[in-house]
């Protein structure tokens, strides 16, 4: 069978992948995992219930999946603070904040609305590592807690949820905005309330786009994955900058005041340099993925700063920080860490930080995303393949050698699954789009010539 996690916790079409039953079983099964110490033979083995929090974005599905996660938990001996909508890594900060055991968030980020996901994060605030993944899915057939009486769990709201997370995130704030003026893109998402009245508290003159969710428009031609709508609204208004979140608000991707696109590799690479400057980069290292672009290394070795490469997934580049206990890492995508203030990316945070350097060095955000020169990329997804023989494949393999032998030093070949969907990624960089493009979709040929379902 193949596992039921992915890359970022269990996704799939609301109602039928994801079920009303796959997310109770999920959350006693988790319970039965993540409470292990606080149980025993089914009774609390400590001084009170274990503690989950509960937080989801506007889609409509998340309403009924999250009442279901916070019955399978309060039916475990859990005791459930629901948070309501809110940014994931809001989530993550208010269970490390309030010390709760464990947590779920109910999204499925920049996923169509029918789409959902369900999310755990471990004490700390947390994303969990494989291992523990597998053993709540290996505990999916296993025997349930069911306590009784004074033993079951209850189920409150979060009350002051959002305003501690705000608090948080203006406390990390290094420079304020005023002068600037930002055009926030909400995606319709859980970034909606918060997102412009934090940069609003931080001084910046705020425009919002996307920001009236009705539970079916997130993701909907905005946010992250849209960047049209933000930047025509850049442009005009006249403003500086144009920041957009995800469904769920953990991705900052960013529009300079001409309307061109600053992705999460030029976010990094001058969040980088300006905490290099202040002395801030632990070890003068970046924690990227391999999808980042070939320009991110070859700036930041301009410049002083090792560029540690992890597997895709904002997880594992936190992985990465927290073994080389490091400050800085992230994805091309706009999942941008910063390790001294969040367990996980965080766009708002990642936004308010690009905005403050902008403040403080008086330059542009064009200026700023001038220190790296993006290599020409283009990625083919190669749908209807059986991406399990992908590794194995001599002939595949062959035809990436040949490929990266012409590109040389000048260009970058990367073949690999979807953590997410059924498919096999192709991406290539080169100096010139045109050799990028047409390797590209040679080596696609390739691999669904050689992968037939």
């Amino acid at each position: 069978m193949p596992r039921l996690f992915g890359t970022d916790g269990v996704r799939g079409l609301a109602n039928q992948d994801i079920t009303v039953e796959l997310a109770v079983s999920l959350a006693q099964a988790a319970s039965v995992v993540l409470g292990k110490g606080r149980f025993a033979d089914g009774r609390r083995a400590s001084g009170r219930r274990p503690i989950g929090v509960i937080a989801r974005d506007p889609r409509v599905s998340g309403e009924f999946l999250a009442a279901a996660v916070a019955a399978g938990f309060a039916s475990s001996g859990v005791d459930v603070l629901d948070a309501g909508i809110i940014p994931t890594p809001a989530a993550a900060f208010l269970i490390a904040d309030i010390g709760a055991d464990f947590g779920v968030v109910i999204s499925a980020s920049h996923n169509p609305a029918a789409d959902n996901g369900i999310k755990f994060f471990a004490a700390g605030g947390t994303k969990l590592p494989d291992e523990v993944e597998d053993r709540i899915e290996d505990a999916l057939g296993q025997q349930k807690l069911a306590p009784t009486g004074v033993e079951v769990g209850r189920i409150r709201r979060f009350a002051d949820a959002e305003d501690r997370y705000i608090v948080h995130l203006m406390s990390t704030l290094p420079h304020r905005l005023d002068g600037l003026h930002v055009v926030l893109d909400c995606a319709n998402g859980a970034a909606s309330g918060i997102s412009p009245e934090v940069f609003t508290l931080a001084g910046a003159r705020v425009t919002v786009v996307g920001a009236d969710p009705d539970g079916y428009n997130i993701n909907d031609g905005v946010g992250s994955t849209h960047l049209d709508q933000l930047a025509a609204a850049v442009l005009e208004h006249g403003a500086d900058v144009g920041i957009a979140h995800d469904g769920d608000a953990d991705r900052c991707l960013a529009v300079d005041h001409l309307g061109r696109v600053v992705d999460g590799d030029q976010i990094m690479a001058i969040l980088a340099l300006s905490m290099k400057e202040r002395g801030l980069l632990k070890d003068d290292t970046l924690v990227a993925t391999v999808m980042s672009n070939l320009g991110l290394s070859v700036a930041m070795a301009e410049h002083g700063i090792t560029l540690l490469q992890t597997a895709v997934g904002d997880r594992y580049v936190l992985e990465a920080l927290n073994e080389k206990k490091l400050s800085l890492g992230g994805e091309q995508s706009g999942h941008v860490i910063m390790s001294d203030f969040a367990t996980t990316g965080d766009g708002i945070l990642t936004g308010l930080h690009l905005l403050s350097e902008i403040a403080r060095t008086g330059r542009s955000l064009a200026e700023l995303a001038s220190v790296m020169t993006v290599y020409p990329q283009i990625m083919v997804n190669v749908t209807g393949v059986d991406h399990h023989g992908l590794r194995s494949d001599e002939t595949i393999a062959a035809a990436v050698k040949a490929a990266e032998d012409r590109l040389g030093a000048g260009g970058r070949v990367l073949l690999r699954p979807s953590g997410t969907e059924p498919l096999v990624r192709v991406m290539v960089e080169a100096e010139q789009q045109a050799v990028a493009d047409e390797i590209a979709h040679s080596l696609a040929a390739v691999v669904r010539e050689r992968l037939p379902l």
